[in-house]
């Protein structure tokens, strides 16, 4: 149920309202204008939360990207993450993990025709993706987890909460995981509640409607997750979403945020788990695969290995699994999927938006071309 993942450490609390004092003054900062933040003449969308952990940004970005893609040349903006390199990156089809960071990389493995960029200034990261001679032919511009970059003034902007974690329930750091007070979400145009279960009811969606306390001039929407097909990341297996059979034992070794949504979807289809989490963006050490070698030995024959697209970019090229674990090791792709068939409708809103604020005279005649 929502909130079942919320533990407040009720001791820190005055830490965080002195924390909060500093946001809020930050936040107020910008509303005032004393520190300025940036539009720009063309469509930027913003994905993120306001909250510390996952709460699905990399799946929603790819959502866009698969909605928008076909019809429009779209660029990503990543932070890029403990990546190794300085500045703005644009990737290339040949540009290593390091350089970038893994969620950037698995970006541009799985959309190799669309521009990955990483960038801590959003701002300098947005003008050389509107330069022709860096990125050429840039329309629409996704800003993966900015929702409070606030130098930047995104033209739409998507804010991800977590159906176990609700805002409204939670607190500030440290006590909590907000990044800043719950009244930041007035700032959203869209709010997705993600990780829902497929089978929520009516009431549910009303409940949390409720809670959420959102203006009429915010978009509400429900999001869960769907699993693709397993495949070995060494080499060409695959098993169909689904199929694993009841009582199969799994080790679901994550280094994510927030790995339980994955973890309860997998027991409902009756199957054993067994977890080996380390922490998001987690650099796999010799200790750590020592520990993989030696968990996934003790577990019983026919058992598998599930690890998530992200892990597997830092994994493939990890020295010392041993045999048995890279024969066992298979990737589960994560999609998302809109619930209370509102997917056209939402698909509409973020089509009309880019095609309502065009960059130029092309997405005006797409424009055009739609409306007839």
């Amino acid at each position: 149920m929502e909130g079942d993942l919320i533990k407040i450490n009720e001791w820190l609390r005055p830490v965080a309202w002195i924390y909060g004092i500093g946001v809020r003054t930050r936040n107020w900062l910008f509303d005032v204008n004393i520190l300025k933040s940036k539009s720009y003449d063309m469509p930027v969308i913003s994905i993120g939360n306001i909250t510390v952990g996952g709460t699905g940004k990399t799946p929603h970005t790819e959502y866009l990207v698969r909605l928008l893609q076909e019809h429009f040349k779209v660029a990503v903006l990543s932070r890029g993450y403990k990546r190794k390199s300085k500045g703005f990156v644009l990737a290339r089809p040949d540009t290593p993990m390091q350089d970038i960071g893994d969620e950037p990389y698995q970006m541009k493995q799985k959309f190799p025709d669309i521009h990955v960029a990483v960038d801590k200034n959003r701002c300098h990261g947005i003008e050389q993706l509107l330069d022709n001679h860096v990125a050429p032919g840039t329309e629409v511009v996704l800003l993966d987890d900015a929702f409070q970059h606030r130098y930047v003034k995104p033209g739409l902007n998507i804010l991800l909460v977590d159906y176990h974690r609700l805002i409204c329930d939670d607190a500030l750091l440290p006590a909590g995981r907000l990044r800043e007070p719950q009244t930041g979400k007035d700032r959203a145009n869209i709010v997705i509640v993600t990780k829902c279960p497929a089978d929520i009811n009516p009431i549910g969606f009303r409940v949390i409607k409720k809670a959420l306390r959102l203006y009429p001039y915010q978009s509400l929407y429900f999001s869960t997750l769907k699993y693709g097909a397993l495949t070995a990341l060494f080499g060409k297996a695959s098993i169909p979403s689904g199929s694993l059979g009841n009582s199969r034992r799994i080790l679901l070794l994550t280094g994510i945020a927030s790995p339980e949504q994955m973890k309860m979807d997998l027991k409902h289809q009756g199957l054993s788990i067994t977890p080996l989490p380390f922490g998001d963006h987690h650099s796999f050490t010799p200790a750590d695969v020592a520990l993989v070698n030696e968990t996934f030995a003790a577990m019983p024959a026919g058992s598998l290995i599930v690890t998530t697209e992200k892990d597997a970019v830092r994994l493939k090229d990890v020295a010392g699994l041993s045999e048995q674990v890279r024969k066992a090791l298979y990737v589960l792709p994560i999609e998302v999927e809109i619930l209370r068939n509102q997917q056209q409708t939402f698909n509409k809103s973020i089509i009309d938006y880019v095609l309502k604020n065009p960059r130029n005279s092309n997405l005006a005649e797409k424009q055009n071309g739609h409306d007839s």
